[in-house]
């Protein structure tokens, strides 16, 4: 039997009543690291406009594992706000995620006022400091974070708790030979430079059971050399299947540090981008090296779905197709194949609405045009520019 993607389904246990996800994409409204009015407002459009499962991104664990300051740690500080946030996402019949993790050596360690962590010592271009390598008393207590943050959340009434390991994020970069050197029972071997996350995806179901679904975001490759990718990504999703503590994977892909734009595809707006981040980081940027760091990759309808299918061929766990969705005939075809729901990110900040217009067959298809003039506000409010610019 082929799902239909706008029929009610079961991710673990809860009940969503479609198998649309608004992805995570980084807000930029909680300057001072807490939930405001903006955030709340930013979840419910795409939640009144359909979507069966809105994300929230990105809620830290610890307070090094932020991107930069004003991220939300998830503590006693910031639930109330979480617990507001949920009601208003319930109160619209869509279920709300929240993604969960400890940024490594994508954190800013200046901005946080305190160093960054990775599986081995590196260079931060963020900070222009040395990234740390974690001490087994870190990953001790970052697993002990991870069960913190995910009861909290379980408390404060989200329905998915998704654990980030993808991106060049903490978990990520054990994962990655090229950036994890360490000579211990977490570096060498795949099984080794897997344990840090498999153990945080244990504990986390441990903690919460089956109160509410725990999914895993994963890159299927980072796209870059040295970076995390197949065939031992394919493996590692195994592992993760074979352990059995996940609902659903996330198949992401791309690096923040090593290839932000493979994830992206389209124009690059490398001038806007700049124009937002310090000065020393601007300089870097006008550098031969600098300029190939955003690669550029042309935009193409489910650009991510090749590498997709052989991860549904590879595995019988629920998966989540990303990456490019924009047209309904990719959804059902997505269906076809096997993927038991789609995200959708850009084509929802240009239009929060459209899986509710897509239901009433008022429209096939979205209208992003995947200048990605989005990514340089992250930092003030993502939003769509095109849609300013009409104002």
């Amino acid at each position: 039997m082929v799902n239909n993607v706008f029929e009610p389904a079961m991710l673990g246990p809860v009940q969503l009543r479609n198998r649309t996800v608004k992805a995570a994409t980084f807000e930029g409204r909680t300057p001072d690291s807490l939930v405001t009015d903006e955030l709340i407002d930013y979840h419910l459009a795409p939640a009144r406009g359909g979507v069966g499962l809105t994300t929230v991104a990105y809620l830290a664990v610890a307070p090094e594992g932020r991107t930069q300051k004003e991220v939300i740690v998830v503590n006693d500080r910031s639930a109330p706000g979480l617990q507001r946030l949920t009601d208003a996402i319930h109160e619209t019949g869509a279920k709300i995620a929240g993604q969960l993790g400890h940024a490594g050596p994508v954190a800013n360690g200046r901005s946080n006022g305190v160093h960054a962590l990775a599986a081995s010592r590196m260079p931060s271009p963020l900070s222009m400091q040395m990234i740390k390598s974690a001490t087994a008393a870190d990953i001790v207590r970052v697993t002990k974070d991870y069960v913190r943050t995910a009861r909290i959340m379980a408390d404060t009434g989200f329905d998915v708790l998704e654990i980030h390991m993808a991106h060049g994020y903490l978990l990520s970069s054990f994962l990655a030979k090229g950036q994890n050197r360490r000579k211990d029972g977490w570096g060498g071997s795949l099984d080794n430079r897997a344990k840090f996350a498999r153990d945080v995806a244990r504990v986390v179901r441990e903690e919460v059971g089956d109160a509410v679904a725990v999914t895993a975001k994963i890159g299927m490759t980072e796209g870059a050399r040295g970076g995390f990718s197949m065939p031992e990504t394919l493996e590692f999703a195994q592992m993760l299947e074979a352990d059995g503590h996940l609902d659903a994977l996330e198949l992401s892909a791309g690096s923040s540090l090593l290839n932000p734009m493979y994830l992206f595809r389209g124009d690059v707006p490398l001038k806007e981008f700049a124009a937002t981040m310090p000065a020393f980081v601007r300089l870097g940027l006008k550098t031969p090296m600098g300029k190939s760091f955003f690669k550029a990759y042309p935009f193409e309808e489910a650009f991510l779905r090749e590498k997709a299918l052989q991860f549904r061929a590879g595995l019988t766990m629920p998966l989540i197709m990303l990456g490019g969705i924009n047209d309904k005939s990719t959804m059902d075809r997505a269906m076809v194949e096997g993927f038991e729901f789609v995200a959708m990110g850009r084509a929802l900040l240009r239009e929060p609405d459209l899986v509710n217009r897509m239901q009433a067959g008022e429209t096939t298809k979205g209208v992003c045009i995947h200048c990605n003039q989005c990514m340089p506000t992250i930092y003030s409010g993502t939003r769509c520019t095109v849609l300013e610019d009409a104002v």
